[in-house]
């Protein structure tokens, strides 16, 4: 037998490093032995070394259950006639049997079949490259073998762009571009032509992340306790409840580790930024099984513009109690404060965006703030009844209070740049009530290999957000401004309207799927949802929407190679109601289609990867600004995309990382206007925020010796065509390219490591448009900004 002589080796037996004493879910099946030994690296976390010939041809049986990487290795190895060594550095050496049994300390020359050397989540593991995503499909799942488009923004990532909001780390992801709406004040994007919409715009753990209701502008989110950011593209709703049919934005939280570690960082720069973050993580008993995460942030921020500025606070504590090795419990909490300004709108003048100095604020100086909270409490818990079926379950609440005065436009600009202005008054709140259960199993049928999901989730949003708007009388001249001096209290009442929205939503799923992996290496994968929603308007006393849908979705990839993966899928979608029209009534729910055809691969021993994915997505009852009120919106009676789309990440050479993507979204129209205060017109016009061509790089390169070692050196680009600014394609925003670089260097101090980096955007102080909000407010990209940080890690 193989595993005695294995526990007789003496260098396994001299490592003393935790990870080789750490049980871990182990489930690899019988496949061919290489396969399996890159199955065992990404799962365990330890990088296996071997010389290529040794693997070829052989196969192996697998191995399940809660194991010690030495124990998961003998059952993957049993029969092979190979052994192992385990050497200082947690690295796996194969070889020979016989070659351990004599101590012939003689090995041949290695190559690298598994690449990482710290997991997900490990504060050392420096990859650009997702290689696992739960977003797609609800499991932990190799890229490779999911027939869907996925894209990630990893830690690192993170890190080393300085990304202190969602969008500076997702313009990296092809064919995602971030939304000027709602006063820049809120995380909204467009993804493959379609907006993100009102309401739920991102995900949290998979579990739904709501703004305020419709206008409630709310805040950008806080990335300070992010591990990364997932997003699944196309429809996601049969797994994540009613989405748009864009895609999925998952942030992946920071989790409790048993390894203590801790982070301070300082960061500081252009327009008085100054942000002080903390992370901490271990132990919080001395059984150990009781662990803790504390994550903190303080902002405090000028701004380019007149009169904006910004204070943020940011606490997420989270403790997980783990009474066994199959069960565990964790609570979390978050809470963020904000007092901040809305973004400033500039007009369109003619077909352009007016051409004013960044600095220009067209709000009113003393009628301008954005106050209030957000906060988040929950729990979740999971079980494994054995090697094979795990049941969880979550629960979370999610509460948004908000007051928000500023000033809007209620129409474009004249020749000489004069505009109307209305002011508005806001005081949104926001109760999220979200809870799943969730079954997974793992079986084995007629050869057949099965992931097994089923599960239900709940969700019900409790929305109010009266809207006092009063109509500054005369006009403001955005070349000459002169501001009003009247403010809001004195403008007569008769000069404005009131209206407000108070709604009960809710809706309920059930979901079920099936994961095969069949001969060949072929992975099919298909699922059924069922969703019952309504809406109860509480103004009226009357329900504003009552659906129900079964939407189907269904995947197949073949791994022709190791390293080539190609897949086609299909997707229906549910989406939410999408606002209120300017009756006073709710927009109808949007449906959507798409079908998917791409290609994966993976190269340099699995360091790096591209893929390359074609769609046609089509959504009906898209909802889009309305012209005549741009605090409303109007339902458009269908929309169609087409593109393609390129995504690389990961590290090419030693020290030499890379991340990016290109979109060519070759059509993006509304193909059925169904009239209404947007009228008819808007048939075959572009969607807005929809450009032909975009793209995003960026690389780093850190010297791994000699003497500039551990300084790192980074530089990237983010191009964006011409874009629609509104349904009507009366008037565009130009495109651009922005530059920015980096540099960092870490310097080891006993058990800390220091880090000193510098980040400059918009390096060459391009002035350019980041978007429109669909209506006729424009908002500027920063100038060029400088940023620095010093982190200290132990």
């Amino acid at each position: 037998m193989l595993l005695p002589a294995l526990l007789a080796l003496p260098a396994y037996d001299a490592v003393a490093g935790s990870v080789l004493d750490v049980d871990f879910a182990c489930h690899i099946a019988a496949q061919a032995l290489d396969r399996a030994l890159v199955e065992f690296s990404l799962q365990s976390g330890l990088q296996i070394v071997a010389d290529g010939q040794l693997t070829a041809g052989l196969n192996s049986s697998g191995a399940s259950g809660r194991l010690k990487p030495s124990q998961a290795l003998a059952k993957i190895l049993a029969g092979s006639g190979l052994g192992f060594t385990i050497s200082a550095d947690n690295s796996v050496l194969l070889h020979h049997a016989a070659t351990a049994a004599t101590g012939d300390a003689s090995l041949p020359d290695f190559t690298v079949v598994g690449r990482r050397t710290e997991p997900p989540g490990n504060p050392a593991n420096q990859d650009y490259r997702l290689e696992n995503s739960v977003t797609a499909t609800k499991t932990d799942t190799a890229l490779m073998e999911t027939p869907f488009s996925v894209a990630g923004v990893t830690r690192q990532v993170l890190l080393d762009r300085q990304a202190v909001r969602l969008d500076q780390a997702l313009q990296l992801v092809a064919g995602v571009l971030p939304e000027a709406s709602s006063a820049l004040l809120r995380d909204s994007y467009t993804m493959r032509g379609f907006s993100t919409g009102n309401g739920i715009l991102a995900y949290r753990d998979g579990s739904p992340f709501p703004q305020a209701y419709s206008n409630g502008f709310s805040s950008k989110r806080d990335p300070a306790n992010l591990e990364r950011l997932e997003v699944l593209k196309g429809p996601g709703s049969i797994l994540f409840g009613r989405a748009e049919p864009g895609g999925i934005v998952n942030m992946v939280t920071k989790q409790p580790s048993a390894k203590p570690y801790y982070a301070v960082q300082q960061q500081f720069g252009s327009f008085d930024y100054y942000r002080t973050s903390l992370d901490a993580t271990g132990p919080a008993a001395s059984s150990g099984n009781v662990l803790y995460r504390f994550n903190a942030a303080y902002e405090n921020a000028g701004s380019f513009t007149d009169f904006v500025a910004s204070d943020r606070l940011f606490v997420a504590p989270v403790l997980k109690w783990q009474p066994n090795p199959r069960s565990q419990f964790t609570t979390e909490f978050e809470y963020q404060g904000f007092d901040e300004s809305p973004g400033a709108a500039i007009p369109p003048l003619g077909n352009r965006p007016a051409a004013v100095a960044r600095s220009r604020n067209t709000d009113e100086p003393d009628f301008l703030g954005n106050r209030g909270y957000r906060m988040l409490a929950g729990y979740n818990w999971s079980h494994e009844f054995n090697d094979f079926w795990q049941l969880s379950q979550r629960f979370y609440y999610h509460s948004i209070r908000a007051e928000i005065e500023n000033a809007f436009f209620t129409g474009p600009a004249d020749a000489a740049g004069n505009i109307r202005r209305g002011l508005g008054r806001q005081r949104p709140r926001s109760d999220n009530f979200f809870t799943s259960l969730q079954l997974t199993g793992r079986v084995a049928t007629a050869g057949l290999k099965h992931t097994l999901l089923l599960g239900g989730d709940y969700y019900r949003a409790d929305d109010s957000d009266p809207f006092d708007v009063r109509f500054l009388p005369g006009s403001f001249n955005v070349f000459a401004p002169i501001y009003s001096p009247i403010g809001f209290d004195g403008i007569d009442s008769a000069r404005g309207t009131f209206f407000a929205v108070d709604t009960s939503t809710s809706w309920f799923g059930l979901y079920l799927q099936d994961q095969i992996e069949m001969p060949y290496r072929v992975f099919v994968l298909g699922g059924l949802r069922f969703d019952q929603a309504n809406q109860l308007d509480r103004l009226l006393n009357a329900i504003a929407g009552d659906e129900h849908r079964v939407s189907p979705r269904g995947g197949l990839l073949w791994r022709a190679l190791p390293e080539l993966s190609l897949y086609a899928n299909y997707s229906e979608n549910f989406g939410a109601q999408n606002g209120r029209n300017g009756a006073g009534g709710m927009l109808p729910a949007q449906t959507a289609q798409q079908w998917e055809l791409g290609a994966k691969t993976e190269l340099a021993n699995g360091k790096f990867f591209a893929s390359a994915a074609y769609f046609d997505l089509s959504k009906q009852h898209a909802a889009v600004s309305d012209p005549v009120n741009p605090q409303l919106s109007t339902a458009i009676g269908a929309a169609q995309s087409r593109g393609a789309e390129l995504e690389i990440s990961g590290e090419p050479l030693p020290g030499w990382r890379i991340v990016g993507g290109y979109s060519y979204l070759m059509f993006a129209e509304i193909v059925r206007d169904t009239g209404g205060s947007s009228g008819s017109g808007d048939q075959g016009h572009r969607l807005p925020n929809a450009p032909r061509h975009s793209g995003s790089l960026f690389t780093s390169f850190e010297f791994q010796s000699g003497p500039f070692a551990h300084l790192k050196l980074g530089a990237g680009c983010n191009a964006v065509g011409q874009r629609q600014g509104n349904q009507a394609n009366d008037y565009q925003v130009p495109g651009y390219v922005s530059a920015n670089v980096m540099a960092a260097y870490s310097l080891k101090l006993g058990h800390s490591k220091l880090t000193a980096q510098l980040n400059v955007e918009n390096a060459f102080d391009k002035y350019y448009f980041v978007g429109s909000n669909t209506g006729y407010d424009i908002f500027f990209g920063a100038p060029r900004t400088f940023l620095g940080a010093f982190r200290v890690e132990y």
